[in-house]
């Protein structure tokens, strides 16, 4: 999957999900270890289909946005300053 931007579903507007997404910990990584780190913090895109299914979209360490099983994951609340950090471009 790609992360082009996809068109907001009025469902993603009615559940309150920011346009650019929302913070979610990584609570476990099951079968997925190769893509997802346990304690970790992803972005998870607004996607009302995926959340209809139990699934979340998360940009996962390879760069690109999944679906996986919304029980691996824990919404969090981040301060503006916090989002700002996370959104930036990772400087080496």
């Amino acid at each position: 999957m790609s992360t082009k931007p996809r068109p907001r579903s009025r469902a993603a507007d009615r559940a309150g999900l920011p346009k650019q997404g929302r913070f979610v910990l990584c609570l476990r990584a099951d079968r997925y270890k190769a893509s997802l780190e346990a304690r970790k913090v992803y972005l998870a895109l607004p996607d009302a289909a995926a959340a209809e299914h139990d699934q979340v979209r998360v940009i996962d360490e390879s760069g690109e946005d999944y679906l996986y099983p919304a029980a691996l994951f824990a919404p969090i609340d981040v301060t503006a300053r916090v989002r700002r950090a996370l959104m930036e471009p990772i400087r080496r």
